[in-house]
């Protein structure tokens, strides 16, 4: 495990893209990305001063990485329910993706990646942390018989679900034309 920024961060940039790209594409994003989006997309993290990424190692394979910045830092888009809210910004760090190939599930690195990235914002001074995740209805069909929902994993973080806190973010589905808007509600804690 290593906690990357700036350059070196900027350096496992694809390593990241596919990631996302591979795990993103199961439930529940169903995310049909590709690497000219991410390579648009995931500088902000090299850029950032407050940009993190944690990446988990099988040799010199990353299998995991898990990113974060300042919510000051952030896209409008991102902060706009907080900024709803009054919330101050430069107090909340803020966890975008955390993406894990599964063969490596289950063996104490999505905690990890927690444990990183709240060090990381309290490195950096922020003493809240937040991230989202997507909503999707109880009968879409493409949902799985047997998914269980990490709920539970992030309440036993410390995190409490906002469901007064949405952001909406647009992808293409798998399968889909077009991209649609999906709601994406935050968990915030106090570190």
């Amino acid at each position: 495990m290593a906690r990357l920024s700036g350059e070196d961060l900027r350096a496992r940039l694809d390593d990241l893209a596919r990631l996302r790209i591979a795990v993103f594409r199961t439930w529940p994003y169903l995310y049909k990305g590709t690497m000219d989006y991410e390579r648009q997309y995931l500088p902000r993290y090299a850029e950032a001063k407050t940009g993190t990424m944690i990446v988990a190692l099988d040799g010199d394979k990353v299998v995991g990485a898990s990113t974060a910045l300042g919510l000051d830092e952030e896209e409008d888009f991102v902060a706009a329910p907080f900024v709803a809210k009054d919330m101050d910004l430069r107090r909340i760090f803020y966890f975008g993706e955390s993406v894990l190939l599964p063969e490596y599930r289950g063996q104490g690195v999505g905690v990890r990646f927690f444990e990183e990235r709240e060090a990381a914002a309290r490195a950096h001074g922020y003493p809240v942390a937040a991230f989202c995740a997507v909503v999707r209805p109880e009968d879409h069909p493409a949902r799985p018989k047997d998914y269980v929902p990490l709920d539970e994993f992030w309440r036993r973080r410390g995190y409490a679900r906002r469901p007064d806190l949405v952001s909406h973010f647009s992808w293409k589905d798998i399968g889909a034309a077009a991209e649609t808007e999906k709601p994406m509600v935050y968990w915030m804690k106090t570190l």
